[in-house]
């Protein structure tokens, strides 16, 4: 059989292959490469990232739920200082795109953390969440509106010039007004979907499973929601889209390429396998090498729909 070929890029960052690890589902990289060769993944996406360091939520803070899990972690890391020092060595060792997810409370919050990671010569590429509150603005989350979301993009643009990839919230009422609005202010791609809000309940002690009471809901029961969404930015937006949302295998994977997806991310598969990024990389070659397709990005957006 031939071997197809697996690359393709983002906005600048070429990868091996279409397969990056979902913020918050992989550490920072180094604790799963026991598990995975990370040289057989396209792309690495840490957890992410804010200037100081966080503790996050209260425990219980992940349950499982039919067809996937709820996660209330509250944004828990090292922050930027440990970042640097004590995690970049190790990424610095690896031959594989390293793309930092970062978040702030503030505008300002982001844009001096994309200047930060712009000085970072490791960092490929920063992946900007906004699924956030503003917490100068009364809580409005600014991936639920499209001025805060513009605005948060827009300030990140002018603090860095690496590429700029924005994390959509599924969370709102017109998934693509949000995407406009962020190509708009300068985005380089689009990443979707990050969580829905859910949440779990115990009937015997009447309370709700989780400390925070609701979480983000991920796993295969959010594809179809996911597969929709890529479809539709896919259709109004001219920017490379890498999909995310209860990619379990390579089957699930190509879906969303035919849907307009140039690249996918792994998430809650990492937690049931840690080795999945790697299988699914493996399992889409095997699928494009036996179906005679000699290019993975021939199927980017090949869906037959009429």
């Amino acid at each position: 059989m031939m071997k197809p070929d697996m690359s393709v890029e983002i906005a600048g960052i070429r990868m091996r292959n279409p397969i990056m690890t979902a913020s918050g589902t992989f550490g920072y990289g180094e604790e799963f490469s026991a598990y995975v060769n990370l040289e057989e993944i396209g792309a690495i996406i840490t957890k992410g990232l804010s200037l100081k360091p966080r503790a996050g939520n209260p425990t219980p803070r992940i349950v499982e739920t039919p067809g996937g899990m709820l996660n209330a972690i509250g944004l828990q890391n090292v922050g930027i200082d440990a970042f640097i020092t004590d995690k970049v060595p190790f990424l610095r060792t690896i031959a594989t795109p390293v793309v930092v997810n970062l978040f702030g409370n503030t505008l300002d919050e982001y844009g001096e953390l994309a200047a930060r990671l712009d000085r970072v010569a490791e960092v490929a590429g920063v992946e900007v969440n906004i699924s956030c509150p503003n917490v100068k603005h009364g809580g409005i989350v600014f991936g639920t509106d499209p001025k805060s979301a513009y605005d948060v993009v827009k300030l990140v643009r002018e603090a860095t010039i690496k590429p700029l990839i924005v994390k959509l919230s599924p969370n709102v009422t017109d998934i693509v007004e949000m995407a406009n609005a962020c190509a708009d202010a300068g985005a380089d791609a689009l990443s979707l979907i990050n969580t829905l809000t859910g949440m779990a309940v115990d009937l015997q002690k009447r309370r709700p499973v989780l400390a925070n009471i609701t979480g983000g809901l991920s796993g295969p029961g959010i594809k179809p929601i996911a597969l929709r969404m890529v479809w539709q930015v896919a259709k109004a937006v001219n920017l490379p889209i890498i999909g995310i949302g209860g990619i379990m295998s390579a089957t699930d994977a190509l879906e969303f390429m035919l849907v307009g997806a140039t690249a996918v991310q792994i998430g809650t598969a990492n937690f049931l396998d840690p080795s999945a990024a790697q299988t699914i990389a493996r399992d889409m070659e095997l699928y494009l090498a036996e179906n005679g397709i000699p290019d993975v990005k021939k199927l980017i957006g090949a869906l037959e729909s009429n």
